[in-house]
């Protein structure tokens, strides 16, 4: 597929999304969400790629929706673009590959969203975080899901109804930031993270995401249970053989590619 508001590419096993509307300061409207879940699908469902990387051409990550696009629909047409803006949110979570956020400048409304919804995220040290659509009369419902997982419920209260903006460093401290690195190591520290990843077995990468997505949605007691199940289903796999095959012999492991 042709993409143009985001650009995709494949190196060492590793899918790269970058948001590419640095104009806009890459905020979201129908083409851009459009291709943004079109490129994601398409390296969940390339067997070379094993990881994901969101980044972004520009000073800023994402500044949210184009407030242009906040005009002249009916509740209807309303209801179905914003379902479109919040889409990637389902896709992440859907996906059995892990996505990494590589956050700098500004990551507000949607584009925080985005950020909160990818499995890991590396953020500048001048990175800003923010669900800011309450400063223009708006709300961030579709970003709160994410982030209220991350945080719990009375810091994502705070964070959607005052809209304030906060540090990549208050971010990190909160859950929603994995690592925080200079601006200049940025690329460096999310390249480092994602081939790290990608050098693991497929299959357990799988198994584990969507084994910790799906606990969240069960009791603890049956969570335990869904775990040791998807855990013994991969002991019996080639890579879980060849894992530890290759661990006692003091080599490589050499995956199969899914």
């Amino acid at each position: 597929m042709d993409y143009t508001n985001v650009l995709v590419e494949k190196r060492d096993h590793i899918g790269f999304i970058t948001l590419n509307r640095p104009q806009a300061m890459n905020t979201f409207n129908v083409p851009f969400a459009r291709e943004l879940n079109d490129a994601l699908w398409d390296l969940e469902k390339d067997p070379e790629v094993r990881v994901v990387v969101i980044d972004a051409n520009g000073k800023h990550f994402s500044t949210g929706i184009s407030l242009d696009e906040f005009k002249g629909k009916s509740s209807k047409e309303y209801q179905e673009f914003i379902c479109l803006m919040d889409e990637h949110n389902h896709t992440i979570a859907s996906m059995k590959k892990p996505v990494i956020a590589s956050v700098k400048g500004y990551a507000l409304a949607n584009g925080a969203g985005l950020s909160f919804a990818c499995d890991l995220t590396v953020a500048a040290e001048d990175a800003k975080f923010g669900t800011t659509a309450i400063n223009v009369g708006l709300i961030c419902l579709g970003p709160a899901a994410p982030l209220a997982r991350n945080v719990g419920l009375k810091k994502a209260l705070e964070m959607v109804l005052t809209g304030d903006i906060i540090s990549a460093a208050e971010a990190q401290r909160l859950g929603l930031v994995n690592k925080v690195v200079p601006a200049e190591k940025l690329e460096e520290a999310t390249l480092e993270l994602a081939t790290k990843l990608a050098a693991k077995s497929p299959l357990a990468l799988q198994a584990g995401k969507s084994g910790l997505y799906t606990m969240q949605n069960v009791p603890y007691p049956q969570a335990l249970n869904m775990l040791s199940d998807r855990f013994a289903a991969l002991c019996s796999t080639e890579d879980a053989e060849e894992g530890v095959r290759a661990f006692l012999e003091k080599r490589t492991p050499e995956w199969r590619e899914r």
